[in-house]
C-alpha cells in the first residue's frame, strides 16, 4: 500500500503507516479491551489520514491488553 499511495488531498506519494487499536462497544468498552485494530495511512506532506480495518485480531493480543490495562 505504501508504494502505491497517492494522497487524495494534496497528491503526494509519500506516506507513513501506523497501527492503532480501539475499543468496541458494550463489554469491551466497559473493560477498555482494545479489540479493534486499524492501519492508519498518513500523508507525510499534509497529514491527511485514512483508516483501514484489519480483519484478523489476535485473541492473545486481546487477553494481554485486558491484563495490562
Amino acid at each position: 500500500m505504501k508504494n502505491s499511495y497517492l494522497c487524495a488531498k494534496c497528491g503526494s506519494k509519500k506516506a507513513s503507516v501506523d497501527v492503532i487499536r480501539t475499543t468496541g462497544s458494550g463489554f469491551t468498552r466497559f473493560f477498555n479491551i482494545q479489540n479493534r485494530k486499524f492501519k492508519a495511512v498518513s500523508c507525510e506532506r499534509c497529514g491527511y489520514t485514512e483508516f483501514y480495518k484489519t480483519i484478523n485480531t489476535s485473541g492473545a493480543g486481546n487477553v494481554l491488553d485486558f491484563l495490562t490495562n
